[in-house]
């Protein structure tokens, strides 16, 4: 009797990723509806000037090709601010390469931040804030690439008074690896899905690091970058404090496209590892409810204690089917990834990953963030000394 009991109870509980399934499709569905994602240039005639910010620590995969993307940008008056740490970094020569090649835009390099706090990304923030001309200032990773439209789609949320923030999801660009294709089809398939239901059930009160949009004027409100500096999850923390204000943090219907490296299965778990720590720490309730996310584990589980052979199948082909109809609706029709429809065939295998960082997330972990090492305290990134990582 007991065990018909957990049986029963296992076969209820794994009904509910099909239903997240179903919920984030209803949501990619109206977002992508209300303007096609194919209309990558939108007419507006609002267009103030822009100052992009972009903090640099090293070398991407096709670095250049991605600064230069921003300088492509069809818009009347931006300007575009690099912070490095040093001059030894060798992103200086490509920044200078840039400006040399695009005379007609204004592009400064600054050299050094005060440390601030223990995020480097956000003491650099802290002075390109300062010495940027424009109240609108998008922050944007170096292994970003955009397309020309990309400046208005961005912007033309701030026309209404009420918009405090706006953010973009973001597809991958691999090599072809097998570990960067897996991770970068995660982005369309998993975390973008994830972001639609949040803004689909009650609206965003947090941004995404890619891209996060804002200005000074509600900068100013929440004390600035300076008060973000030892954030472990600056992104969340801007957005959620724009929102607690009462302003709107917009969803561009316009992704943005991130340059994975080449790397291997390690870098790219370690790489996950530490976005879904990123969850833990700042949303720790959504971070515990992922498992109901999750319909490879529950529909394995399921088969396993399923009293028919057809009731096992179903359940395993109710999984594949619902997740690959998310995987098309979100990363085919509505974000135009063109990964998603050749790598298909790699949802199982990402799902079987997530599940296992997921899991390992939370046991107690280092941040590895660039070549530092880091733990969180109270959300806040602790530096770990050399003597102590030993």
């Amino acid at each position: 009797m007991m065990w018909m009991v957990v049986r029963d109870a296992i076969l209820a509980l794994a009904v509910a990723p099909y239903i997240y399934y179903l919920i984030a499709i209803l949501a990619a569905e109206r977002f992508f509806r209300a303007e096609s994602v194919g209309s990558r240039r939108p007419a507006s005639d609002f267009t103030p000037p822009v100052s992009i910010l972009k903090p640099i620590h090293g070398l991407d995969r096709e670095t250049y090709e991605n600064y230069a993307s921003f300088c492509s940008q069809e818009y009347a008056e931006f300007e575009i601010l690099f912070c490095v740490g040093n001059e030894r970094d060798p992103a200086v020569s490509v920044i200078e390469k840039l400006i040399a090649d695009f005379p007609q835009r204004s592009i400064r390099l600054l050299i050094g931040s005060e440390p601030l706090g223990a995020s480097d990304k956000v003491n650099k923030l802290c002075r390109m804030v300062r010495e940027a001309r424009h109240d609108i200032v998008i922050v944007s990773d170096s292994d970003v690439r955009v397309e020309p439209g990309f400046l208005r789609a961005v912007v033309r949320p701030f026309s209404d008074p009420k918009v405090g923030g706006v953010t973009c999801l973001y597809r991958g660009l691999t090599d072809g690896g097998f570990a960067a294709d897996l991770e970068a089809l995660g982005n369309t398939a998993d975390f973008a899905p994830g972001v639609l239901v949040a803004r689909y059930l009650g609206g965003l009160d947090f941004m995404l690091g890619a891209v996060m949009a804002t200005t000074k004027k509600h900068l100013t409100e929440i004390g600035g970058f300076e008060s973000l500096a030892d954030y472990f999850c600056d992104d969340y923390e801007l957005g959620n404090r724009i929102a607690s204000r009462g302003y709107r943090v917009e969803l561009s219907r316009f992704p943005v496209d991130i340059v994975y490296p080449r790397e291997t299965i390690g870098d790219a778990f370690r790489h996950q590892l530490r976005w879904n720590l990123s969850i833990r720490f700042s949303r720790p309730w959504g971070h515990l409810g992922l498992i109901f996310s999750q319909g490879l584990p529950w529909a394995v589980l399921a088969a396993v204690v399923a009293p028919s052979r057809l009731l096992a199948v179903c359940y395993l082909a109710g999984y594949y089917g619902c997740r690959s109809w998310l995987a098309v609706v979100v990363g085919v029709k509505g974000m135009k990834d063109r990964l998603v429809l050749r790598k298909i065939w790699m949802l199982v295998p990402r799902d079987a990953v997530a599940f296992i960082v997921w899991f390992a997330s939370f046991f107690p972990q280092r941040i590895h963030w660039r070549d530092r090492q880091f733990r969180v305290r109270d959300k806040r990134l602790v530096p770990i000394s050399p003597r102590h990582s030993l």
